[in-house]
């Protein structure tokens, strides 16, 4: 088989940007006219945003690399694709809003609440520990005014909802579905510029051993990115896999599935342990149409 990859530093781009550059990649690749002539249904937009005031050089407080810069080693993992045929995720979605009587409730975070619970309860944590469950949040769409769907840049925020174990594991993942929906309707300009200035009166740079815990499950990237549509010659591709870098304990990558039609593939990385008793866990499984 040929593989064909990218790797680009999530400083620079966010997902939306990474598979708009293989879209149009992709396109350039596909386009029968004269390299000099290529026409481009959806060119990136290159224009930086800032909050009024600032931009476009922002200094950092530091005076050796050291101060921010750290190594990260992935602990020993598994890590599986698990896939959910569109049929299952809409019998999570009807589920979920039923039981909170709600039409509110998205089919992701249907399927996030029960990835969130699942983990959880495959990780064994104490009852009073707290918990996250942060979904990559696209920001273009919610800052008034809004950013082009084609704003080329890192534009997300990893949107969080607390709970301690218990409460997650004494409810039903249709309770931890209504927590992510309130979640998700909050994120809005405000609290969007509310980060970011945050972040701007105290600047520093992520780094991913503190980003993250492992009493937390990351949904990153979407079923929505056009994965498939993707032709350099070689037919449609068979499949999607995410590379070494950003891999800890409760990180999950959604790919949209290879049948499309709403499908949806999760790549789940787990401690060993955790990853058998997640396999055993017979609610999670009922909702797996067949592992990858």
């Amino acid at each position: 088989g040929i593989f064909i990859g990218v790797s680009i530093n999530h400083v620079a781009v966010d997902g939306t940007s990474y598979w708009h550059f293989w879209n149009t990649w992709s396109e350039i690749h596909r386009s029968t006219n004269d390299c000099k002539q290529i026409y481009v249904s959806n060119p990136p937009v290159h224009k930086r945003w800032f909050p009024e005031g600032y931009g476009p050089a922002l200094h950092l407080p530091f005076t050796h690399a050291d101060e921010f810069i750290s190594g990260y080693e992935a602990p020993p993992l598994r890590e599986r694709i698990f896939h959910f045929s569109s049929k299952s995720i809409a019998s999570l979605k009807a589920k979920a809003n039923e039981e909170n009587n709600t039409d509110k409730i998205s089919s992701f975070q249907a399927l996030s609440a029960l990835v969130w619970r699942s983990i959880i309860q495959a990780n064994g944590l104490p009852h009073n520990q707290l918990t996250n469950c942060r979904l990559a949040a696209n920001n273009r769409h919610r800052l008034d005014p809004p950013l082009p769907q084609t704003y080329f840049g890192n534009s997300i925020n990893p949107m969080k909802t607390t709970t301690t174990v218990a409460e997650l594991l004494e409810h039903s993942w249709g309770w931890a579905a209504l927590l992510l929906n309130q979640s998700v309707a909050n994120h809005s300009d405000s609290s969007i510029r509310d980060f970011v200035n945050g972040w701007l009166n105290s600047r520093h740079v992520y780094q991913l051993a503190t980003l993250f815990d492992s009493n937390s499950v990351m949904m990153g990237s979407s079923p929505r990115f056009d994965v498939y549509g993707n032709e350099f010659g070689l037919g449609k591709a068979v499949a999607v896999r995410s590379g070494y870098a950003n891999k800890f304990v409760g990180k999950v990558t959604g790919y949209p599935g290879y049948e499309g039609g709403g499908s949806v593939d999760l790549e789940i990385c787990l401690p060993p342990e955790s990853m058998r008793a997640l396999e055993s866990d017979e609610e999670f499984m009922a909702a797996v149409s067949f592992p990858v």
